[in-house]
């Protein structure tokens, strides 16, 4: 092989790689994701240990979603996600600081990360991955909103065995919907969520209700999100002035 065309190939390897993610992510930008890499992986696995694949997912839409999910996973995962451009270099100069004198290393993932991985990437960590994670995470944040990733965050994200997503979450664990979740339900997915294989917000353990405790008061301190717009200040404001009227 010359050569010539050997550059050629790799010209056109890298310019289908760029077409074609560019345009999953704006397809996913209003499509739902009903299938994630990491399903069919753990699928895969189930399989290979001679055990029936457990694939329980259901996307729902953001407002049918409780509004304390996404306060329990900013408050848990992320505080600064509603100001960060996908990268919070505050939280990575502290965990590279701490990695310094910690055994086991922490990492400083956001909320925007974690989606374009779960979404588009493999789990196994690697410097490899993590260059594709950089990539996707950029494109995600220029390509979508910040109620947009959350949206496909909480339908996408592992929240127990062969449970994927909200309403696979609330449905399994609480029985319930993730509509009607609770400030204390969604405060133990949060609580579950670096490890959601190992604990399980239906039977949490002491840490694991302990965890809970601290993102409920996080919760409160945290900004709200999605963040309240002015004008719909102005309309809450305007309906509460018309209601006690009518009571007068």
């Amino acid at each position: 092989m010359s050569i010539k065309k050997a550059l050629r190939i790799i010209r056109n390897l890298v310019l289908f790689f760029f077409i074609s993610t560019i345009l999953a992510v704006v397809l996913y930008r209003f499509i739902p994701v009903y299938a994630t890499p990491l399903m069919v992986i753990r699928s895969t696995q189930q399989l290979f240990k001679g055990e029936k694949p457990i694939w329980h997912h259901t996307w729902v839409p953001f407002d049918k979603i409780s509004p304390h999910l996404p306060m329990a996973v900013i408050a848990s995962e992320d505080n600064r996600f509603a100001t960060h451009n996908g990268f919070d270099f505050i939280e990575i100069k502290k965990a590279l600081k701490e990695n310094e004198t910690r055994k086991r290393k922490r990492g400083a993932s956001t909320i925007s990360q974690q989606t374009a991985k779960n979404v588009f990437l493999w789990p196994q960590s690697s410097w490899v991955r993590k260059g594709f994670e950089v990539y996707f995470t950029w494109l995600i944040e220029l390509c979508w909103s910040k109620e947009r990733i959350m949206e496909v965050y909480l339908n996408s994200i592992e929240m127990g065995k062969g449970i994927y997503g909200a309403e696979a979450a609330a449905k399994y664990k609480f029985k319930t919907t993730a509509a009607k979740l609770t400030a204390g339900q969604c405060a133990l997915i949060a609580a579950t969520l670096p490890n959601p294989i190992r604990f399980d917000s239906a039977h949490p353990s002491s840490y694991i209700l302990h965890r809970q405790s601290q993102i409920l008061r996080l919760m409160k301190l945290v900004p709200k999100f999605p963040p309240v717009e002015k004008k719909d200040i102005k309309k809450q404001k305007e309906k509460k002035k018309t209601e006690k009227k009518k009571k007068k």
